[in-house]
C-alpha cells in the first residue's frame, strides 16, 4: 500500500444526502464536499459517487473536470469502503475489498442497514477496470489504517480490536492480515485517538505520516482535557519505536482546535435514526487537524474558524513545502462523523496492464 504523499492517479468521493448524518437536508455538507472536491482536482482526476436522486445536483455543483457517476450507498464515507488501492513493483494495482459493517456491525455500528455500502468496492474496482483481492469476512475500514509505502503501518487498537469487528481474532493474527493484505513488514499499534470518535478512535483522526519516518500527532498542551491523555500515550509509543526500516519516527505535534460542539440548531436539522437522535446539544464533536487529505499537489485541511486554523496551517504547510496547503471550513462534514480524510480515498498512480 504506498503512502498518500506518493502520486496519485485519482481520488474518489461520495455525495453526501443522508438527512440523520447531514444537517437540514446535507446543504450546507454538499457545500463543502463540493469545495474539498474542486481543490483536489487541481491536480488529479476526481470521481464523486451520487445516487440516482442527488446525481442531477452532484452534476451541476461539481466543475466539468470532475466525473459523477450514479451509484448507490448509505452514506458518504469513501475512506472507509471504497477500495483500498496496493500497487505491485511493475506499477500494477488491486484494489481490496474489505468487509464494512458501520463501524461495529450490531455491536456499536452507527446505522443499519450498511448492505449498499458494502458493495462499494466491489463496484468501483469494475468502474476502474481495476482486478480486486477480496478480502470479504474481514471487517477493516481504509480509515484505521495509515502507511508510509516503506513497509511500516500505524493503526490503533481501540479501533482494530474493537468487539464489533472481528472478535474471533487475536491481535497477532488481525496484525498478520494487515502485512498480508498491504504489504508491510512492521504495524506500530497506538492504543488510543481522539476523544469522542464514534469510528472507535481511527487512526486518520490523531496521526499521519507525512514523510518515511516522520508523522504529526493530534495534540493539547491542556492536562485537563480528556484528549490530553490520549495523545500522550501515542507520543510516548511513537518516541520509543522505529519504523520498518530501522528509523526512529519523528513526531510533529499539530495542535487540537478548541472542543467543537453540536448546537442546539445543529440538532434541529437533524432527522433520527432508529428513532433516536443521531445528536446532541453540547455534545464534543471529534475535530482534529490532522484529517486532511494529501492530493499530488495540494493538501487540502478542515479549518473550525479557531484561533488555531491558522498556526495548524502553517505547520503543514512547512511539512509540504511542495504542496499547496488549502482550507475547508468543515464543520458541517464534522456534523456527519468524520472529516476532509474520511470523505476521500485515494487511488496511487499505476500503469494500466
Amino acid at each position: 500500500m504506498p503512502a498518500e504523499y506518493s502520486k496519485h492517479y485519482g481520488c474518489i468521493l461520495i455525495f453526501p444526502e443522508r438527512s440523520d448524518s447531514w444537517s437540514y437536508g446535507g446543504y450546507a455538507a454538499r457545500k463543502a464536499f463540493c469545495e474539498v472536491c474542486e481543490a483536489i482536482a487541481q491536480s488529479e482526476r476526481v470521481t464523486v459517487c451520487a445516487s440516482e436522486k442527488q446525481y442531477e445536483n452532484a452534476r451541476v455543483m461539481l466543475s466539468e473536470k470532475i466525473r459523477v457517476v450514479e451509484m448507490s450507498s448509505n452514506d458518504a464515507w469513501a475512506r472507509d469502503y471504497a477500495p483500498t488501492f496496493v500497487v505491485n513493483n511493475s506499477g500494477g494495482i488491486r484494489g481490496i475489498n474489505w468487509s464494512f459493517n458501520a463501524w461495529g456491525g450490531l455491536a456499536d455500528g452507527l446505522y443499519f442497514p450498511w448492505d449498499l455500502d458494502d458493495k462499494m468496492a466491489r463496484k468501483l474496482c469494475d468502474l476502474y477496470n481495476i482486478d480486486m483481492y477480496d478480502y470479504s469476512g474481514f471487517v477493516l475500514e481504509g480509515g484505521s489504517v495509515h502507511t508510509d509505502g516503506e513497509g511500516t503501518l500505524i493503526t490503533t487498537e481501540a479501533c482494530l480490536l474493537s468487539k464489533g469487528r472481528n472478535p474471533d481474532m487475536t491481535k497477532s493474527e488481525i496484525e498478520e492480515k494487515l502485512k498480508e493484505a498491504l504489504g508491510v513488514r512492521k504495524v506500530i499499534w497506538l492504543k488510543n485517538g481522539i476523544y469522542g470518535d464514534e469510528t472507535n478512535e481511527h487512526v486518520d483522526n490523531i496521526c499521519a505520516f507525512v514523510k518515511p519516518g516522520e508523522v504529526v500527532l493530534a495534540w493539547t498542551d491542556n492536562e485537563n482535557d480528556p484528549q490530553y491523555a490520549l495523545s500522550k500515550s501515542c507520543l510516548d509509543i511513537l518516541e520509543n519505536e522505529t519504523d520498518a526500516k530501522g528509523r526512529r519516527i519523528k513526531v510533529h505535534k499539530l495542535m487540537l482546535p478548541k472542543p467543537v460542539v453540536v448546537t442546539k440548531e445543529d440538532c434541529e436539522g437533524l432527522d433520527t435514526c432508529g428513532f433516536k437522535p443521531t445528536r446532541t446539544e453540547g455534545e464534543r464533536l471529534a475535530a482534529s487537524y490532522v484529517n486532511f487529505y494529501i492530493s499530488n499537489e495540494t493538501v487540502v485541511m478542515p479549518f473550525f474558524n479557531d484561533p488555531a486554523d491558522e498556526q495548524a496551517k502553517k505547520v503543514l504547510s512547512e511539512l509540504f513545502p511542495t504542496r499547496n496547503v488549502v482550507p475547508v471550513y468543515a464543520k458541517e462534514i464534522l456534523i456527519g462523523g468524520g472529516n476532509i480524510h474520511c470523505i476521500t480515498q485515494q487511488i496511487p498512480d499505476f500503469i494500466s496492464e
